[in-house]
């Protein structure tokens, strides 16, 4: 099956995928107590109930169900994800100005995760019974059972207070003066410590996923028949085994791209990262319901996208995939 082919399938299956997961996040938002209303009354200090009637009215939550529905997803089609009472500005555009950060936040830590978590399965495959092996264990073991709130608070303590070398939270200084070279370094040193806290957990799965590849793969016939004909180690490794051997740490993540996102909720709270992890959780604590129905449909529309590029590289990276 052509790639193109392909590609257009996955999106359609996409697009139905994300009505399915508006639908479903409209519902259980719908049913939880608690609404805009007695949020803006609590504010208030208060208020009987013709006032709280008319703010349910002003926001269309004296309609039925269906209806609310109806309208939500009208907006949605218009890219027009309401408006956020709590913020006071357009949902989209509050969300579009949050969604970098947390895209930076994510893409940065898995790409770190990936490349690291690679190169050390790699380099323990080649020697199982190796020290590097062991370090890969223990590392592994301690990336799963440490939280990652745990680990932010950790690398704060030893970064911050013990070797004031990171800064504390946000994702900028604006003292910092200078063209767009001096602001992205800026950047990357906020970025520093989120990025290996989110990151930790995932290089430890990846780096025992690409060791487990990379010793079924090596012990194969076409591995032993380059090496008998003399194909230079490094060749070996990396260009015939390794090609293969990655087929497995890309599908896993693009499966852990959604858990990710959800990590990157907690760390953002850690270190005051002003992405879509903030923005959830002071829309939470405010009942902002608008503003928390624009957020899911941005995190899972980004986990679709991402799901799909990911089916697209595995099909490019692995030469036993083909179409269908």
């Amino acid at each position: 099956m052509p790639l193109a082919r392909i590609l257009l399938t996955r999106i359609g299956y996409g697009i139905l995928l994300l009505l399915a997961v508006l639908v479903l996040n409209f519902t259980l938002i719908s049913i939880a107590p608690g609404d805009i209303a007695d949020s803006i009354a609590g504010d208030m200090g208060g208020a009987d109930a013709s006032v709280i009637a008319e703010i349910r009215a002003r926001y269309g939550l004296d309609q039925p169900f269906l209806v609310q529905l109806w309208r939500y997803m009208a907006g949605v089609f218009r890219f027009d994800l309401g408006y956020s009472y709590f913020f006071e500005t357009p949902v989209t555009a509050l969300v579009l100005e949050r969604l970098p950060a947390t895209l930076l936040l994510v893409v940065s830590a898995q790409v770190l995760a990936i490349g690291l978590g690679v190169l050390l399965g790699v380099m323990a495959a080649r020697n199982p019974n190796g020290a590097l092996n062991t370090l890969v264990t223990f590392l592994s073991l301690f990336g799963f059972a440490a939280p990652v709130f745990w680990t932010g608070i950790l690398l704060i303590i030893a970064f911050v207070s013990i070797f004031p070398i990171f800064p504390v939270g946000g994702m900028r200084d604006v003292t910092v003066e200078g063209g767009w070279l001096a602001q992205a370094l800026d950047i990357a040193h906020h970025l520093f410590l989120p990025m290996i806290t989110l990151a930790s957990i995932y290089i430890a799965l990846y780096s025992r996923l690409a060791r487990a590849a990379m010793q079924e793969v090596l012990g194969a016939d076409y591995v032993r028949t380059a090496r008998a004909k003399g194909v230079p180690e490094r060749t070996v490794l990396y260009k015939h085994a390794l090609r293969n051997a990655l087929g497995p740490v890309v599908t896993v993540a693009g499966l852990q791209f959604a858990s990710v996102i959800s990590g990157a909720v907690v760390v953002e709270a850690v270190f005051s990262w002003p992405g879509l992890g903030t923005l959830a959780l002071q829309s939470i604590l405010a009942r902002d319901t608008p503003t928390i129905m624009g957020i899911l449909f941005f995190s899972s529309l980004v986990v679709i996208v991402f799901n799909i590029l990911t089916d697209i590289v595995l099909r490019m990276v692995d030469p036993r995939i083909k179409g269908g």
